[in-house]
């Protein structure tokens, strides 16, 4: 099982990267200092689980939580110094809750939750984006998708494994995966998870920042403010 730790304090990162080394079928893939770094680190490090501090300058833990809601992956688990979040934490579907100073019997308990819930999760056609292609259906997972864009007459999906043609429009896969895909200009969708941010350059175009990739897809200023307005609940 992949592990993100997600805290801002170093000495709670290398804690929880401690214990973690006691623990069974852990494989620790990362450690980062805030939920905007998490985000970015995701799209390559693939975690099953993120170990997710509350109180973090930036994004906070709940509020990458609520960037998560609804995903099979990664699952969260709390590990913070304050009890007072644990309803909302629960509400967002984490898995456990854990106070600081973390013990090693409750961490394990609560990745055998994680693991156990991975196992018993439904491959739904909802994991996909699905799409025809010379009359035949095909499909990518949509936690591997990165773009959309709109070529000829054809969508070129770039996704983490190369490049996918299909020949539904954007409007379809748009209307298809209304809560999943973003439209950042005309020619081109987003999974709404990847955004991470935004830059400004000096010709004030604006790019989107993706995470697990370093390409920068121009926003138009018509969908401007939805982004912004994503990026502010996020």
């Amino acid at each position: 099982m992949r592990v993100l730790i997600v805290d801002d304090e170093p000495l709670a990162r290398a804690r929880l990267a401690s214990l973690l080394g006691d623990c069974n079928d852990v494989d620790v893939v990362g450690s980062v200092a805030d939920g905007e770094a998490a985000l970015e680190a995701m799209g390559s490090l693939q975690p099953d689980v993120l170990l997710l501090d509350i109180n973090m300058p930036g994004m906070s833990g709940t509020a990458l939580a609520q960037r998560l809601a609804g995903s099979k992956r990664p699952l969260v688990v709390f590990c913070t110094a304050y009890e007072g979040h644990a309803l909302q934490a629960f509400e967002l579907g984490a898995v456990d809750y854990l106070l600081k100073p973390v013990r090693l019997e409750r961490l394990n308990e609560a990745l055998q939750r994680a693991r156990q819930r991975l196992q018993h999760a439904p491959r739904d056609s909802g994991s996909y984006l699905h799409g025809r292609l010379r009359g035949e259906q095909v499909r990518v997972a949509l936690d591997d998708v990165i773009s959309l864009l709109a070529e000829e007459k054809y969508v070129v999906v770039q996704h983490r494994g190369g490049q996918l043609l299909l020949e539904d429009s954007l409007r379809q896969l748009e209307e298809a995966y209304p809560e999943t895909l973003i439209r950042l200009h005309r020619n081109c969708l987003v999974p709404a998870q990847r955004l991470i941010g935004l830059k400004t350059l000096t010709d004030g175009r604006v790019l989107a920042r993706l995470g697990g990739t370093e390409l920068m897809p121009e926003v138009s200023r018509r969908n401007l403010p939805a982004l912004r307005k994503l990026l502010r609940m996020g």
